[in-house]
């Protein structure tokens, strides 16, 4: 038992479980800052479209590695640390999330549109008051795939000295020992659950709302 890798390195995990998390959760915050707001536009600017969410298809396209590797020399955002991991997750997790706003928005059925110009209301009234309300499930799921898909890939900043869990991964590889990948690769697991489990309970609530709403 006390071989058992979760016991043998309980307080690492946790230091860098902290780490793990904190480049996740500020690279999905700019990535729902920057996306949500993007997928608003291209529903305004069809034109704009194809750019955007081509631009966001090739940041997913270009392997992790390669992307850490390829910021390391950018001045400002990249080097070695936390500020180049954040950028690197940040683009990855903006298609999902400039996706499915556009999705959502676009989803909105037209009658309530046209509803809410009849009651004299704005482009932007229907917007925060009508579409996004509406479209927030499909929103909240891009966002449930942006972390999900971050924290898989958060692994990797350990290669760029960010910490993270992928820290327990490259030692266990180097060294050729089992239960270092674990204690990296099993708590990411479990935090992608949770994760995944938590967003899209909250999902769900939505869409439940909103059905509730549009019966009365």
């Amino acid at each position: 038992m006390n071989d058992f890798f979760l016991i043998k390195y309980g307080p690492e995990i946790l230091e860098r479980t902290g780490e793990h998390l904190f480049l996740v959760v500020i690279a999905i915050a700019v990535a729902v800052a920057i996306g949500i707001p993007l997928g608003v536009v291209i529903t305004r600017n069809p034109n704009l479209r194809q750019p955007v969410l081509g631009f966001a298809n090739v940041m997913q396209t270009i392997p992790s590695l390669a992307m850490f590797g390829l910021l390391i020399p950018i001045p400002l955002i990249g080097g070695i640390g936390a500020i180049p991991a954040i950028v690197a997750l940040t683009l990855y997790s903006l298609l999902p999330i400039i996706r499915n706003t556009y999705t959502g928005i676009t989803g909105v059925n037209p009658s309530v549109r046209e509803a809410g110009k009849g009651m004299g209301m704005t482009d932007m009234e229907l917007l925060f008051q009508v579409e996004i309300p509406l479209a927030m499930g499909v929103i909240l799921a891009g966002v449930r795939v942006a972390a999900v898909i971050a924290i898989g890939i958060a692994t990797i900043a350990a290669a760029i000295g960010a910490g993270g869990l992928g820290v327990f991964i490259f030692r266990g590889i180097s060294s050729v020992n089992n239960q270092l990948i674990l204690a990296g690769a099993v708590p990411s697991a479990i935090i992608a659950l949770i994760t995944d489990f938590g967003i899209g309970s909250l999902e769900r609530y939505l869409i439940k709302g909103k059905v509730a709403t549009s019966k009365h």
